[in-house]
Formats: structure tokens, C-alpha cells, sequence
């Protein structure tokens, strides 16, 4: 169900869960095109000499994926802030899953607070945070 006001939400909600494209080449376009160009961001065997366990997505891509899954959940959402812990690299070519519950709705300003996270396939956390949203009252 497409979110359209705050009357529409409720606490508790799970949003459905996004799938962002984590392939290297998006990973890589993107990063070229921010001004981040370099290996950990588009070689896995570069990514790796540095230490990494492969190319990592940018965490900036990570928080416009978060954007996006809210977008998705509730359209005219404006996103008033978010914020972001970043636990572990989120890994380019792996799939990942970002989810989000709502953890408060102030009727007043109109608000609501989501709680994200960003794992992996096996259930790990990479990213988690919280959203504060504005809907249409």
C-alpha cells in the first residue's frame, strides 16, 4: 500500500523491503560520477590489496537507497533527516535488502520516525539508522 498522508501510517508498520542495485558498475558509475573515482569502488581485486573484501558501495549511495525505499513506501514523503550508523562496507555484487519500521508518529508536525537497516544474505547489519519523515496531513 502506497502511504499518501499521515493518516495512512501506522505504528509498528514494517515498509517493503528494497532491493538496491549493488552491481559494480552502478557502484562504479556512481562513484565516478560524485568525483570518488578509485578501486574500492570499482575493482574487487583492488578493493581487496587495500584490504577491503571487495569493492564497497559508497556509503552516499547508501543513504540515496534509503531515500529511495521511503519514496517508495510513501511518495510525497519529505525526508526532514537522516541518520546514519555505518557498522560494516556494504559490499558491491552482493545482494542486500534495506528495511525500515515505524517507530513514532507526531500528529502535530506531522511526522514519522522510521528505523532503517541495510543487511546482507546472511542477515548481517551494515547500515542502520533512523528517518524523520513529513507527510501530508
Amino acid at each position: 500500500m502506497s502511504i499518501a498522508t499521515l493518516s495512512d501510517v501506522e505504528f509498528g508498520v514494517e515498509l517493503p523491503t528494497f532491493e538496491p542495485d549493488t552491481s559494480l558498475k552502478t557502484v562504479g558509475t556512481f562513484a565516478e560520477l560524485v568525483g570518488w573515482g578509485g578501486a574500492r569502488f570499482s575493482d574487487h581485486e583492488a578493493a581487496r590489496k587495500e584490504g577491503l573484501a571487495g569493492a564497497m558501495v559508497p556509503g552516499i549511495l547508501s543513504q540515496g537507497y534509503l531515500v529511495a525505499m521511503i519514496h517508495q513506501w510513501a511518495p510525497p514523503a519529505e525526508i526532514k533527516k537522516i541518520d546514519t550508523v555505518f557498522r560494516a562496507p556494504v559490499i558491491a555484487d552482493e545482494p542486500h535488502a534495506i528495511n525500515g519500521v515505524v517507530t513514532d508518529i507526531d500528529d502535530e508536525e506531522g511526522l514519522v520516525e522510521v528505523d532503517i537497516t541495510v543487511t546482507n544474505e546472511k542477515g548481517e547489519t551494515r547500515v542502520f539508522g533512523t528517518a524523520s519523515v513529513k507527510l501530508p496531513q
